[in-house]
């Protein structure tokens, strides 16, 4: 027989990866599950590694990147961090290559992650694993991006003019900083996620649209415990300041579930 070309060969991964084939996969010993686990752990670590020692290579570019919002908030402080600890060169580059490396990584860790648990899906789970792992990447890119461009500068020019106010002059470290910096972007990238969850259980059947207009006040207070558990500081300000955009993603999906939800019932119906 002559090989298929390889768009064929590529059409039919993607269709059987997608579920859309009828065949179901046969179940697996115990043993065989730990090893797959394995494999998928080793294969996580490897590429979440290779990627923060990529990132180490380019560490004082991404040093100075992550600067920026402390230089717009406060040219001063943005001048004037101050080193006092011996390795505090060290342990802030591999702080901040570790991040970064986690967030390059994000979309190959999910294709791993969905890659070992598709055989234990349904036919319509399947179906929704390959736009799940693509909005969960570009929702945490979002929120990273939202907080880096706006609310990190808004709040570093805040906690900077309320200690001005207290007649104290804000003397900073790097290492304050760059912890600070670095936790407030990734919570924000977590807390973007809020509408992917929300999405599947609507798609899923798991909620519905009345029940997220009739739960507003439960939701915000279930929000508010988020964004205490996330926030890197335990201050009022940053608290709100997290909080406030996660409702407004929590009403976003009370407006945008109803098309999730039409999408579902149309495909259901046409199976």
């Amino acid at each position: 027989m002559f090989p298929r070309p390889a768009v064929l060969r590529k059409m039919s991964f993607w269709h059987k990866f997608l579920g859309c084939t009828q065949s179901q996969d046969k179940p697996k010993p115990f043993l065989d599950h730990v090893e797959d686990l394995r494999r998928m752990l080793i294969k996580m670590a490897v590429t979440l590694i290779t990627m923060t020692l990529t990132c180490f290579a380019f560490r004082t570019d991404l040093a100075r990147l992550l600067q920026l919002p402390l230089a717009v908030a406060d040219p001063y402080q943005a001048a004037h961090l101050q080193s006092l600890g011996v390795a505090d060169s060290m342990v802030i580059s591999c702080q901040i290559s570790f991040y970064t490396g986690l967030t390059l990584s994000l979309p190959f860790l999910i294709f791993f992650l969905g890659e070992f648990i598709l055989p234990a899906l349904t036919q319509r789970e399947k179906q929704l694993l390959l736009p799940t792992g693509v909005f969960c990447t570009l929702l945490f890119l979002a929120g990273t991006t939202f907080a880096y461009f706006v609310l990190l500068p808004v709040a570093l020019a805040f906690f900077s003019l309320d200690a001005r106010s207290m007649q104290w002059r804000p003397t900073w470290t790097v290492r304050e900083y760059y912890t600070f910096a670095t936790q407030f972007i990734i919570a924000f990238g977590l807390a973007f996620e809020l509408p992917l969850g929300t999405f599947l259980a609507v798609r899923l059947g798991l909620l519905d649209v009345d029940f997220l207009k009739k739960k507003r006040a439960f939701a915000f207070v279930i929000i508010l415990v988020l964004a205490a558990a996330i926030t890197p500081t335990s201050d009022l300000f940053t608290l709100f300041l997290m909080a406030i955009p996660m409702y407004g993603l929590y009403e976003m999906c009370i407006w945008l579930a109803p098309l999730v939800k039409r999408g579902g019932t149309q495909e259901t119906n046409s199976i």
